[in-house]
């Protein structure tokens, strides 16, 4: 079960995703559905269409299935998504 202690160790594809902070300020309140994951973007399909956002240098708040919210810097998960298993967040 995905929890805010947990939720880089997951899967991300599929979670509701708002980005809080970036370095590109039209980054910022890019909201919607995460539909793919590299090691460097987030591909996020919003009500404008799909988006590309780095994750370096990016705050995403992730909503989680059961209506939890955690903040993660983008740095966390700027490594391939199958090799992040292993990695916890510290509070």
């Amino acid at each position: 079960m995905i929890t805010p202690r947990n939720v880089v160790s997951h899967e991300l594809t599929g979670l509701h995703v708002l980005v809080v902070d970036a370095y590109n300020p039209l980054h910022t309140k890019i909201c919607g559905q995460i539909i793919d994951e590299t090691r460097n973007l987030l591909v996020i399909l919003t009500r404008g269409g799909v988006k590309r956002v780095q994750k370096v240098g990016t705050v995403f708040r992730f909503t989680l299935p059961d209506g939890a919210r955690v903040d993660v810097m983008g740095k966390v998960l700027a490594v391939q998504p199958e090799r992040r298993i292993n990695i916890r967040l510290k509070k």
